[in-house]
């Protein structure tokens, strides 16, 4: 004859080992992430041409892996140069999912901007000047549909930005600039 033992716990211990500790220490209260940092305007020259159309615009995802436009694109026909938006090494230049792409540490910021379908001309580790061509667009590769175009990004740390907050307003302005008197 087999005997089963069993082992009861008082309710009242088992209450306390089978419920969550309430007297422990709560965990701490997450701050919100801090507000990101203006983008300095630090551009000299749009990417590609004088005052390329931008095809399709910015549109920040809702959440970090949801669906939105995580840079611009620009209207570029192919074998344009794809020039260094701002001064800056080289990170990365080669093909990424069968497309050439090239990226930029912007010198003196926290920022980085990618320009894809490029065919490379730098290499990494290279220095570059704002306006030094890095590349030429590439005539397949694009996600424009029929167009030719460059797509333009621009990141800090993981999260993307809106590369054309590197853009100053005199560069953004369709109109004619206007001279004005010396002390004015």
């Amino acid at each position: 004859m087999r005997r089963t033992m069993r082992c009861a716990l008082p309710p009242a211990l088992a209450a306390v080992l089978l419920t969550p500790l309430a007297w422990a220490d709560t965990p701490p209260v997450v701050p919100p992430p801090p507000a990101t940092a203006p983008v300095p305007p630090v551009a000299r020259a749009w990417p590609v041409g004088v005052r390329p159309p931008v095809l399709r615009g910015w549109e920040p995802p809702p959440t970090v892996y949801g669906p939105g436009h995580r840079g611009v694109d620009l209207g570029a026909p192919a074998g344009a140069p794809v020039r260094a938006v701002a001064p800056g090494r080289v990170l990365f230049a080669g093909r990424v999912a069968g497309r050439g792409v090239v990226s930029v540490e912007l010198r003196g910021t926290d920022l980085r901007t990618t320009y894809e379908p490029v065919r490379a001309s730098v290499r990494k580790g290279e220095e570059v000047e704002a306006g030094a061509v890095v590349g030429v667009v590439e005539p397949t590769g694009s996600h424009c549909g029929t167009r030719t175009c460059v797509h333009w990004g621009l990141l800090r740390g993981d999260a993307y930005v809106n590369p054309l907050s590197l853009l100053p307003p005199w560069l953004l302005g369709g109109g004619p600039s206007r001279l004005l008197p010396v002390g004015s």
